[in-house]
């Protein structure tokens, strides 16, 4: 009575395997190529592209900050830049949040 209750388990014939031998391995690597190719090269790629804009700073130039601000550098120093929003208001900024280098008169098309 009780077996109609609870089915018996019937246990994996011995020995059995997946698609072939070293098929669990193979899924892992390509996993892992799938990973480097979508998400690590282009984080990479765009840090590389984010560094350069940095170092190639100068005061005069145009950027717009990761908050929308847009300004002129005024003066830059070692971890921080000041650049003018408007006449007379200048603000201090961490060069990492710069986002972008605007092209010479962008402020003045505004």
């Amino acid at each position: 009575m009780i077996n109609f209750f609870i089915p018996q388990a019937m246990a994996a014939e011995a020995g059995a395997e997946g698609l072939f031998p070293g098929a669990d391995m193979l899924f892992i690597v390509a996993f892992a190529l799938i990973l480097y190719f979508i998400v690590w090269r282009p984080q990479r790629k765009r840090s590389k592209e984010h560094r350069a804009l940095l170092a190639g700073l100068a005061v005069g130039d145009e950027v717009v900050s990761n908050g929308g601000l847009i300004g002129r550098i005024t003066k830059i120093e070692e971890q921080y830049l000041v650049f003018e929003v408007a006449e007379n208001v200048e603000l201090r900024l961490q060069k990492g949040a710069v986002a972008a280098a605007l092209p010479k008169g962008t402020i003045k098309s505004i």
